[in-house]
């Protein structure tokens, strides 16, 4: 006979989620987002800017890039590649707030585990920076006590379940089926408040979370502002100023890219999510490692030795060939490798190690330093004090090499050491340690994809090929012969050369011209197109245009 106890089934109420319920526990989560961004800005400006937990988490993420993302992103965003990361960073944070909501209203624990998880990445990527202090810490544990306050405020409380009745719960029969199932007491639900009360704190919390955040980058800014101190400079002049570029140096041509390229054009390439901030009464420099007498200088001990002016191209080792990552500048400082005889080097060391405020290691050869090129601690560009974005109050410039081996930005220690003892940021990604500058040249007039009328159409452009200087450009139309274009006057080995040519466009229709450059060994720009990693890009710069 069949047990009876066979045909009981228990049937359990299941939990639903009241209609609008998810959208509104989505925004929970994300308010509670926008809360712990915004605490932590505003702890950051207390600690130091590179401590708030999304730049934090941002310059972990570019050192832990591989090398072929960090190439792309350069090659996709040009210099917007930093405000696309940021971007990114604040959208990820955007979804998983979202989902954060809804698992918090389910599991009570994750309002605080899961702002906890969020803390703890973020101190992590603080205190793994190179020059990161214990306080940096601080910024992401608070945004993760805002955040979990934030859930905890928003989300509605739970009634406690009813007691179980002693007499157990009611049978319920079903008509036609003889069988029995018993009816459990309702799960726990939401204590009932007004949604329109939660909706109103929630945009309060948000606004309040915009205000502190605004607050946060105002007083971070004024706390690290060094405006005053660099407007406030006095340069000394140069030992022996250099003259004037010849006149025959820059050619009137619209378009062509300039002899010297201002300040405020100048391109810019480095990983430092927040400019490093520095008052020169605060700055200092100090040069140690495999030499006889340590050296530290101060801001005024800088400007108090000899001065000089060097006119030069740097480009970036990251750029495509005909990219725009080059500029021209004069450029005033002291001489790097007078204060390394100063020093006194010893024998076997061949790295000088730069390292910056924000912990960037910058490798470059010691013999490029000692051969006799004008290797300077910049002070000033293009007239004027270092703008903080290239390097105030001071960076290294070595003519002949690209900037990631010879441009320290925003400088406060050299090494002399060896390669075989310390590889620098770069090279411990695989970049090649010397980063000689490649031989290269662009075509600026006229430009891609132009429509020009049938005739004489001038055809001009840039060729550099730094600390060896530019002999001769070639310029031919559709693979045919190479035609010598003429230069401008030469500026010296360490400027770029501007050139220019007459080309007797005659048929209509579309036509691709290719330059190359000679530079003043006798060596031919190399043909082959190679992308920038690891040792700077290679091939002849092209462009097409439409004859009619």
């Amino acid at each position: 006979m069949r047990d009876v106890s066979n045909d009981v089934t228990t049937v359990r109420a299941r939990r639903r989620v009241p209609a609008g319920a998810l959208p509104a526990r989505m925004a929970y989560g994300i308010t509670a987002a926008c809360a712990a961004v915004a605490v932590g800005e505003a702890a950051a400006a207390f600690v130091r800017p590179q401590a708030a937990p999304v730049v934090a988490i941002g310059s972990a993420a570019i050192d832990l890039a591989p090398t072929a993302v960090k190439v792309w992103a350069v090659r996709s965003f040009g210099t917007s590649d930093k405000t696309v990361l940021l971007a990114g960073i604040h959208a990820t944070m955007g979804v998983l707030a979202a989902a954060l909501g809804p698992v918090a209203a389910r599991r009570r624990a994750a309002t605080v585990v899961l702002p906890t998880g969020f803390g703890l990445l973020g101190a992590w990527a603080a205190l793994a920076r190179p020059d990161a202090h214990p306080a940096d810490a601080l910024p992401s544990a608070l945004a993760a006590l805002a955040a979990t306050a934030v859930l905890l405020l928003l989300l509605p409380h739970r009634r406690p379940r009813p007691a179980v009745r002693p007499s157990g719960p009611e049978p319920q029969r079903h008509p036609g089926t003889g069988a029995t199932s018993t009816r459990d007491d309702p799960p726990a639900t939401p204590h009932p408040r007004s949604g329109r009360r939660t909706a109103l704190t929630a945009g309060a919390v948000i606004a309040l979370s915009a205000g502190l955040a605004a607050a946060g980058r105002h007083l971070a800014d004024r706390r690290n502002d060094v405006s005053e101190a660099r407007a406030g400079l006095t340069l000394p002049r140069p030992a022996r100023p250099l003259p004037p570029p010849p006149s025959r140096a820059a050619l009137p041509i619209p378009g062509l890219a300039p002899l010297h390229t201002p300040a405020g054009d100048f391109y810019r390439v480095d990983t430092a999510l927040t400019l490093p901030r520095i008052d020169p009464r605060d700055w200092t420099l100090r040069i140690h490692g495999m030499v006889d007498r340590p050296v530290e200088l101060s801001f005024a001990d800088l400007l108090a030795l000899p001065l000089e002016e060097l006119d030069h191209t740097l480009s970036c080792v990251s750029g495509e060939v005909g990219g725009p990552y080059v500029g021209t500048t004069r450029w005033l400082g002291a001489s790097l490798p007078a204060l390394l005889r100063r020093a006194g080097v010893r024998a076997g060391a061949d790295q000088l190690l730069g390292r910056s405020k924000d912990g960037m290691t910058i490798g470059t050869p010691l013999e490029c330093v000692l051969d006799g090129r004008t290797a300077l601690l910049v002070v000033a560009m293009d007239g004027a004090p270092l703008p903080v974005a290239h390097g105030f109050p001071c960076r290294s410039v070595v003519p002949g090499l690209y900037g990631y081996t010879s441009a320290t930005k925003w400088l406060v220690d050299l090494e002399v050491t060896t390669f075989a003892a310390r590889d620098p940021y770069w090279v411990q990604r695989g970049w090649d340690r010397t980063g000689e500058v490649r031989t290269a040249s662009r075509i600026d007039v006229p430009a891609a994809f132009a429509r020009v009328r049938a005739g004489d159409v001038t055809v001009a452009g840039t060729a550099w090929a730094t600390h060896r200087g530019v002999a001769a450009v070639e310029l031919r139309v559709d693979g045919g012969p190479w035609q010598e274009a003429e230069l401008a006057a030469d500026a010296g080995p360490d400027m770029w050369r501007q050139w220019h040519h007459t080309w007797h466009a005659a048929v209509p229709g579309t036509h691709r011209l290719e330059v190359r450059a000679t530079d003043a060994t006798g060596a031919v720009q190399d043909e082959t197109r190679r992308p920038p990693f690891p040792s700077g890009a290679t091939g002849w710069h092209s462009t097409v245009v439409t004859v009619h």
